[in-house]
């Protein structure tokens, strides 16, 4: 465990390696799981403000979802969390050509729609985090899918990824700046023991 601030990370964040290949999992994170992404409080009120701009990206039956559930539901496991379809995919999953899901948030940012890129839960994927009971320390763990994330864990090896350095800008957005240098030297501190 490595303890920053007030966040414990596992060591997996820095020993394993992952780099995520769309081409492979077809972007299974988007459509697998217990529920819809998990949200923080204040991304709910972020969702209200961009919606109307990324509405355009969705197809029809996610915005009938949208219509009938809400812009985001409240899980009695994991809180807030985005609607899906059927259980299944999140209601601002977007499929393309190639059939890989990917984000109607993330692309009405990177179209220049909006100024979110989307939720952080989705953006630190594989890295999971909760806050403990104490609701002051945040846990941080290298949860990546069985099946689903085997092409990125290989691809990570093949290319000497650590898991923190593919997240970096995630990590950066959630914990600061700061937080992610003490991470990176933390990591080759811990690599240059070995």
């Amino acid at each position: 465990m490595i303890a920053i601030e007030n966040v414990l990370l596992s060591d997996k964040i820095v020993s394993e390696q992952f780099v995520c290949d769309l081409n492979k999992c077809k972007g299974a994170c988007c459509v697998d799981g217990d529920a819809g992404a998990p949200l923080e409080k204040s991304e709910l009120k972020k969702i209200d403000e961009i919606l109307e701009n990324v509405l355009p990206y969705l197809n029809n039956i996610s915005k009938k979802e949208i219509e009938k559930q809400g812009k985001y539901v409240y899980d009695q496991e994991f809180g807030w969390v985005t609607p899906t379809i059927n259980n299944q995919i999140c209601v601002y999953g977007i499929t393309d050509s190639d059939g890989i899901v990917k984000c109607g948030i993330e692309q009405a940012y990177l179209d220049g729609k909006i100024q979110w890129k989307k939720p952080i839960s989705c953006h630190l994927f594989p890295i999971i985090t909760k806050k403990s009971k104490d609701g002051i320390t945040v846990l941080a763990n290298y949860e990546p899918r069985e099946d689903s994330c085997k092409a990125a864990c290989s691809l990570g090896k093949k290319l000497k990824v650590p898991v923190y350095e593919f997240l970096k800008e995630p990590l950066t957005r959630k914990f600061g700046k700061k937080f992610y240098e003490a991470l990176d030297a933390t990591a080759k501190h811990i690599k240059s023991k070995k």
